[in-house]
């Protein structure tokens, strides 16, 4: 009888303590969760981004927003003792940041950069601003370039959605878009930022008198979202409505089916990797023996390779059944060969059951994948038929940011796959 007293005694005691240490994490992880304004800053340049935080313990979370879509952007998350992690694994990035009399301070690194940002934060507080007179800038813009990119490109497209004085805008180049940057009208002008765990940048847009829109863009110096031909950080271009571009005359932004093509249609598409456990995998393999094969030249290192791979998981799962077969040649930094970190933290965030293969190191693409005239950006989709033999390519992923440019690649891809589907191997 005694003995059954002490453990019922001991399970209240262990109850009471858990209940304590729960309540403890619920009383910390109060302190910070709901929504902040937060700032990276770096060389002078200050990039505002929102970011909600939520949850306890083991379901702590970030949560960024591509313009006006939150989504869950941490990989991990912990607070104890005051000190805040954020993981962005998929990202090889990391917010560490102390929080002192409600503001968070600290710093946001990313693996193999030198340099850091730095990171502040402090509560988000509404406020009841006057009505202003904002002008519409919604639609489709171009964006003429003064000397062709470093692909060529003579023009760009500049995206915008916009709900009263509030915007979210992206510019889509050939190789994709720089991710949804939104912000409020002031002053007369835009300021629009972007941060989802890579491409931190800002953008300032300006009305001007003749209808035009002035672009002034600051971004982060290893970005793939920078839009400066040169490959500078900071450019300052002029956006005009469609309609109007063409009615000058004005350059029009290369095709996204016709910037990248089959060396030899007639010749079957060949490959050879490692995957990533380093077994060699080739086209040979049964997993790829007659079916329709969508192959896509890609990094995890490049923001539109992680637009495009949620969008690949979809198109997997919907057509996996009916023959197709999706493979990612795989270009990694050859710091990031050696552990696969990143990519494995990528195929984990966004449930990837499509093969991986190993291809090598970005600068060895042209050399890894020859079949291909003017293969330059970062994606690459290479549509395969059951005879093996290249039926088009892809040049770069428009994601959700670029409007009806995403909506239209979706129907392209699904449109191709399935009539590729319907044709016999022979």
């Amino acid at each position: 009888m005694k003995s059954r007293l002490q453990a019922a005694t001991l399970g209240v005691s262990l109850i009471a303590i858990l209940a304590g240490s729960n309540a403890a994490n619920a009383a910390d992880t109060s302190a910070i969760n709901g929504r902040w304004d937060a700032m990276l800053s770096r060389d002078g340049v200050d990039i505002p981004f929102r970011l909600d935080i939520k949850g306890q313990g083991q379901n702590l979370k970030g949560v960024f927003y591509d313009g006006f879509k939150p989504y869950d952007g941490t990989t991990s998350a912990s607070f104890k003792d005051g000190e805040l992690v954020l993981n962005i694994e998929h990202y090889l990035t990391t917010i560490d940041a102390k929080l002192d009399h409600g503001r968070l301070s600290g710093t946001l690194a990313t693996k193999g950069r030198a340099s850091d940002y730095s990171f502040e934060a402090t509560r988000h507080v509404e406020s009841a601003a006057a009505p202003v007179k904002t002008p519409q800038i919604a639609g489709s813009w171009v964006i003429p370039l003064e000397a062709p990119s470093s692909k060529g490109e003579k023009a760009f497209r500049f995206v915008v959605q916009q709900h009263g004085p509030e915007v979210a805008a992206a510019i889509l180049r050939i190789d994709g878009d720089t991710g949804s940057y939104s912000g409020s009208y002031l002053d007369g002008k835009w300021v629009l930022s972007h941060f989802d765990g890579g491409r931190p940048g800002v953008i300032i847009v300006t009305p001007k008198p003749d209808g035009s829109l002035e672009i002034q863009q600051h971004v982060d110096s290893h970005s793939t979202a920078n839009v400066k031909p040169d490959g500078g950080r900071a450019a300052i271009l002029t956006a005009y409505r469609t309609d109007v571009a063409e009615a000058k005359g004005l350059p029009k932004p290369d095709d996204f089916l016709t910037h990248t093509t089959a060396k030899d249609p007639d010749a079957a598409f060949k490959f050879a990797f490692p995957d990533l456990d380093g077994k060699l995998v080739t086209n040979d393999d049964p997993r790829f023996k007659g079916k329709v094969i969508v192959a896509v030249v890609s990094g995890t290192w490049c923001p539109n390779c992680h637009d495009e791979a949620q969008y690949l998981v979809e198109l997997e799962k919907k057509y996996r059944d009916k023959g197709l077969a999706i493979v990612d040649f795989d270009f990694e930094e050859p710091d990031q060969q050696g552990t696969l970190e990143r990519a494995r933290a990528f195929e984990k965030q966004y449930g990837i059951k499509y093969t991986t293969l190993l291809a090598g190191a970005p600068s060895e693409m042209h050399e890894k994948v020859p079949q291909l005239n003017n293969l330059d950006t970062w994606p690459a989709t290479i549509f395969i038929g059951r005879d093996g033999k290249v039926k088009a390519v892809h040049a770069g992923f428009s994601s959700p940011a670029s409007g009806k440019f995403y909506t239209g690649l979706k129907q392209e891809f699904s449109n191709r796959i399935e009539h590729l589907l319907s044709e016999s191997a022979s």
